[in-house]
């Protein structure tokens, strides 16, 4: 079969593969549409470690064509949302007390499209345990919608969770990218007060005030601290990263009162460092919390999201404004994602099979 991903590091392009196999709980799907990720491309340069013939891709709708002997939800002609997390819910990793089901053999392993297998940019791909992972696309949600459900959503979402966002607290968003986008639609959700958005690019700062921001903090306005201790009167209650350079943390720290909150959401290079001077920690005695976490993943999760947009509290479908069709554009969408101009928010492309 044919596939899009890395054939080395550094270097990307169309590859030849096996059609995938796949077991007795598991399901063979061809997307329907696809979504290229900065997770993806962060992999392509290597910014998660050596890999090679690797077809990439993990935010997918697809069509659901053979199914395992004991799958009992699915059958084939199926139409399928797929996340972007799919655990093996029979490890120990996701059994634990309060565990995040992300990590079912070791640290991000439930995401098996970027760490043990061929992802979803490909005319077939394997999910594993299919009916505790996969989703049937609810009445009234379109593909966009359901799409942007399985990564950016559930990431963005779960920045808002682990900040542990309540009614009336004020929050920053470090980034306005797809993610950052969703965590400022999920702090509105959880009923936040001031939501300050950092950002530059004018339709993603246009699409965070449509979501939620009360305000847009822009580097070109001065040092970014200084503007949100300003206009808030003092510090915030939390702070959620969802973009930009390690050094995001360091501020993070400045404008997050004792007691509060920094969640951090962003995927960095295997090369970053923090320093953290202890002093903004409060010498290790602030109570800052500080979390980092890769998104949950699994059919009652996505499930939510989907009710978030039946119950019309969510359009997370207009992060989608570089559209292509057909299974051969996935290079250009991949490429734009890679070149990232500066007008781009998220590519999608629609696929039809004969």
């Amino acid at each position: 079969m044919k596939g899009y991903g890395m054939i080395k590091v550094g270097e990307h392009g169309w590859l030849e593969k096996e059609k995938p196999t796949f077991g007795p709980m598991d399901a063979l799907v061809r997307p329907i549409a696809i979504a290229p990720c900065s997770s993806d491309t962060h992999a392509m340069h290597g910014g998660s470690g050596p890999k090679e013939n690797l077809i990439l891709g993990h935010e997918a709708v697809g069509e659901v064509v053979e199914v395992g002997a004991l799958v009992r939800n699915f059958k084939p002609g199926d139409v399928v949302v797929v996340p972007c997390c799919t655990p093996d819910w029979n490890e120990l990793g996701v059994q634990q007390r309060g565990a995040n089901n992300a990590h079912d053999m070791g640290p991000m392993k439930s995401f098996k499209f970027l760490s043990s297998k061929d992802g979803v940019f490909a005319e077939f791909f394997s999910v594993n345990n299919a009916d505790a992972n996969l989703v049937l696309l609810p009445e009234g949600v379109s593909v966009d919608a359901a799409l942007m459900t399985v990564d950016m959503m559930s990431t963005g979402f779960y920045g808002v969770e682990m900040a542990d966002v309540q009614l009336g607290d004020s929050v920053v968003v470090f980034g306005i990218g797809p993610v950052g986008l969703m965590a400022v639609a999920g702090a509105k959700l959880r009923g936040a007060g001031n939501i300050y958005a950092i950002g530059t690019r004018k339709n993603c700062a246009e699409l965070a005030k449509e979501y939620g921001a009360t305000d847009i903090i822009s580097y070109k306005d001065g040092d970014l601290v200084q503007q949100i201790l300003e206009k808030e009167g003092g510090k915030v209650d939390c702070a959620i990263i969802a973009g930009g350079s390690a050094e995001s943390m360091n501020q993070a720290l400045m404008l997050v009162k004792n007691n509060g909150t920094i969640a951090n959401v962003n995927f960095y290079d295997v090369t970053d460092t923090f320093n953290i001077p202890t002093y903004l920690w409060g010498l290790g005695m602030s109570d800052i919390t500080i979390r980092g976490g890769f998104c949950p993943g699994g059919a009652y999760r996505i499930k939510k999201m989907l009710n978030l947009i039946q119950a019309g509290r969510i359009a997370p479908e207009k992060l989608l404004n570089y559209q292509y069709e057909g299974f051969d554009k996935i290079q250009d969408a991949f490429t734009v994602m890679d070149e990232k101009p500066r007008d781009l928010i998220k590519p999608v492309v629609h696929i039809k099979w004969d």
